[in-house]
């Protein structure tokens, strides 16, 4: 069973920058899209960003937020820079495995973004 750790949660100011980490137990190489998600207080869990062979990224965040991999680590980031009040949620990694369709979460790095 994969498994996920993510940190580099925490307070930032608007405007702030943070980076989160999601070390993962298996391989990433292939077959394996990874993304981050978000859940805000009483809100559903949205997609923040993702990538496999594209990256892609909610309008909400693109431009400010940045996904990348270090295949040789099993780890992804998401660099989050210019940080607004509305990017305070509890942020999750996932993995997803195209082969065998199936997928596991993180446990969640609390954001949050307050002056």
């Amino acid at each position: 069973q994969v498994q996920l750790v993510e940190s580099g949660g925490g307070l930032a100011q608007p405007g702030g920058s943070l980076r989160l980490s999601c070390e993962v137990s298996g391989s990433i190489r292939s077959m394996v899209t990874m993304s981050w998600w978000r859940q805000r207080p009483g809100n559903q869990r949205d997609m923040v960003a993702s990538i496999n062979t594209a990256l892609r990224y909610a309008p909400s965040v693109q431009g400010r937020f940045t996904i990348s991999r270090d295949d040789n680590k099993n780890t992804i980031y998401l660099q989050m820079n210019n940080l607004k009040s509305e990017d305070t949620a509890l942020y999750f990694c996932r993995y997803y495995n195209l082969e065998s369709r199936s997928g596991v979460w993180g446990q969640g790095t609390q954001v949050t973004v307050s002056s």
